[in-house]
């Protein structure tokens, strides 16, 4: 069975409005490597939105871009589907999006049925929805050292029926201060 791994960047606050900070280059490999070990991508329209035409034109235009930046887009590009659960959203950007309206928990469990690689997800309606269902295996959380005052936070309208207790079986300390936990349900 895949693995359904949650992956963000937050700020010690909680917030994770990726206006609030910039991932330095450690934090940028730990995603692109997090990235290269999925074949799938779960978003809500706003983070799809965030995430594509950005990446897959930087992999193909990557002039004045970090290394870093042009390694993640590739790793991005090359992951071969992209499920958007969208009730708005009206047609995807390329051929490897498909756009869900509804059945989350049905899609998801369909997914990790399927042969592949992990099954990744960010933002925070969506992986919200998906901790509710107990459908994340994993959850990779970078705390950057940083107290933000605003914006969205992770977890924001999470509706639990019961205390979702994980266990930490890892962490890297970056150069910056950042911290990346990862932690199984």
């Amino acid at each position: 069975m895949r693995n359904v791994i949650f992956a963000i960047n937050t700020t010690l606050d909680g917030c994770c409005d990726h206006t609030k900070f910039y991932p330095d280059e450690e934090t940028m490999e730990y995603f692109t490597q997090l990235t290269r070990d999925a074949d799938t991508f779960l978003y809500g329209r706003k983070t799809y939105q965030l995430m594509v035409p950005y990446w897959p034109d930087v992999a193909k235009n990557p002039s004045g871009d970090r290394e870093v930046d042009i390694e993640f887009a590739q790793a991005f590009d090359t992951v071969g589907k992209i499920i958007v659960f969208s009730q708005s959203l009206d047609s995807p950007e390329g051929n490897k999006t498909k756009i869900v309206r509804t059945g989350l928990h049905d899609e998801v469990l369909k997914l990790k049925q399927e042969q592949g690689k992990n099954i990744l997800t960010g933002g925070v309606t969506i992986p919200s929805q998906l901790a509710e269902l107990g459908l994340i295996d994993e959850y990779h959380i970078v705390v950057h050292p940083i107290v933000a005052g605003e914006g969205r936070r992770l977890f924001e309208g999470i509706n639990l029926q019961e205390k979702l207790q994980l266990k930490l079986i890892g962490s890297t300390v970056f150069k910056s201060g950042a911290v990346a936990l990862r932690y199984l349900k």
